[in-house]
């Protein structure tokens, strides 16, 4: 499957840095980098193949996921079609860590603060800031009545 497959869509990509980031991680921890050479570095056309080749993973297991999803008539992806779509798909042994990434993200939403508005974050009651924004109202209908 390609991206032809799912509309044309040649602009999809990964944000370069992101990757740059992950295989810099990947050249400087010893376990993973199985005795190479810590100056080895990444040619910039394998950068772009491997960039491609992340992104028709991508393609390929979230293609397969919604038809699972299709299939059970949910309109909604959820973790258990993705660990499905992998293990059809022939690569469960991607499973664990993937289960393990969503438990984390999972986590990390539910302690993420959540974001207050300024309206929150002022202090003031709902009286004192309508009366703050009339205010504001009137100088500026004073200011465009002195300029006309």
């Amino acid at each position: 499957m390609s991206d032809r497959e799912f509309g044309g869509n040649d602009d999809l990509s990964l944000p370069k840095a992101t990757v740059q980031k992950i295989i810099s991680e990947i050249l400087t921890t010893p376990s993973l980098n199985a005795g190479l050479d810590s100056s080895v570095t990444f040619a910039r056309d394998a950068r772009e193949l491997l960039i491609e080749c992340c992104v028709e993973f991508i393609t390929l297991i979230s293609s397969e996921a919604n038809e699972i999803a299709e299939k059970e008539q949910k309109k909604t992806i959820a973790i258990e079609h993705v660990d499905r779509a992998l293990r059809e798909l022939g690569f469960p042994e991607y499973v664990r860590e993937v289960l393990a990434s969503a438990g984390d993200a999972k986590e990390m939403l539910k302690t993420r603060e959540k974001k207050t508005s300024k309206m929150y974050q002022s202090g003031l009651t709902q009286e004192q800031l309508l009366e703050q924004q009339q205010a504001l109202f009137r100088s500026a209908t004073d200011k465009y009545n002195q300029a006309t």
